[in-house]
């Protein structure tokens, strides 16, 4: 690697993160003045109107970042990356304007839904999409998958890290700071590989994400909002753009993951709308139970950076498969354990009007 990959590197980095600094500030401001905050009451329990307008600061720094980045003296091996670029930003283009929506007026689940369908659809539009598939057993790769089955899983793949995010974010710092491991391995990912122009974007991602998180960890001045779809949306992408194996991203979210698909069988189970809000997460029922915000931060970090090491570690596929199964039983001990550990439990809240989609 040349000194001029570290300059650009950095250079990346820079722009990201002062960016990141100043639209924040901007978008705090723009978020009092047009009445985006977000109000007492609901799944969160914090106190006076907090700014929501997240997406913002990590969309233009992402974005600013990501096109310097273009400029930059780096050797770039595949020719279809610009054009994958163009898909990454035109997709997240729509998820600003239905997440600046949502923002301002709780649009329903299905129109945001509606929304992340058409990006999802714009970058595999634009060749982001899921090649190849390992078998864990045998090693073998699988190349050829016919089209419809690979938009089908590339759908579903960005559908689910968007949603995942989402449903993440309900501590202060803690779906940002998840987003920032795994651009970490992403970047280490693609470094590795020799992958050095796209290595670029996860390091624009960690900039942007960093500079947002200065505002965002507890007591929080700023919320993701509709900023949380937009990471998961930039995760998705830049997995499948950097080539990254998908135990590794399984890996570093795979708690959040297993956390998705616990509150969707247990609302299917109630007869509840699996797509409506409540503080059924493992995040928000650790703070219903008095745990410190920093603590369940903490702890989330933890475990998402220790697996997705081990991704990187490793070039062991069985192992990688090993792993995802111990993490996998990891996490429904401690969800039993949540769900019916003999903690103390804090008096039962009145039920809320006008609980939050969560998509």
């Amino acid at each position: 690697m040349t000194s001029s990959y570290w300059f650009s590197l950095a250079l990346t980095f820079l722009a990201a993160l002062g960016a990141s600094l100043l639209l924040t500030r901007i978008a705090q401001r723009l978020s009092i003045r047009w009445g985006i905050v977000a109000k007492p009451g609901g799944r969160r329990k914090h106190t006076g109107d907090i700014p929501k307008l997240g997406i913002l600061p990590l969309f233009g720094a992402f974005t600013v970042a990501a096109l310097i980045a273009q400029l930059l003296p780096v050797e770039r091996a595949d020719p279809k990356e610009p054009i994958r670029l163009i898909g990454l930003l035109i997709g997240s283009l729509v998820i600003v304007i239905v997440g600046l929506l949502d923002d301002r007026y709780d649009l329903p689940a299905i129109p945001q839904f509606i929304g992340q369908f058409i990006s999802a659809g714009i970058a595999i539009l634009f060749l982001i999409f899921i090649e190849k598939f390992n078998n864990p057993f045998t090693g073998i790769t699988t190349e050829t998958f016919p089209y419809l089955i690979t938009i089908i899983i590339s759908l579903f793949w960005l559908l689910l890290m968007m949603n995942t995010v989402n449903w993440l974010d309900g501590v202060d710092g803690l779906s940002a700071g998840v987003n920032l491991i795994a651009a970490i391995l992403l970047l280490i990912h693609t470094m590795r590989e020799g992958q050095l122009s796209v290595s670029l974007l996860p390091m624009a991602l960690i900039g942007a994400t960093l500079g947002f998180l200065r505002f965002n960890t507890f007591p929080a001045s700023i919320y993701l909002g509709s900023g949380a779809i937009y990471l998961g949306y930039i995760s998705g992408t830049l997995s499948i753009i950097g080539g990254a194996k998908m135990a590794t991203i399984l890996l570093v979210m795979g708690l959040p993951l297993l956390d998705v698909a616990w509150q969707i069988a247990r609302r299917l189970r109630a007869g509840k709308n699996p797509l409506v809000g409540d503080r059924g997460h493992l995040h928000f029922r650790l703070v219903d139970k008095g745990v410190s915000p920093r603590l369940i931060v903490a702890g989330y970090y933890l475990f998402c950076a220790a697996f997705g090491l081990l991704a990187l570690l490793t070039t062991s596929r069985s192992f990688k498969f090993i792993a995802l199964l111990v993490m996998f039983g990891l996490a429904v001990m401690g969800f039993a354990l949540v769900a019916r550990g003999g903690w103390k439990r804090p008096l039962p809240e009145a039920p809320q009007p006008n609980p939050d989609p969560e998509t």
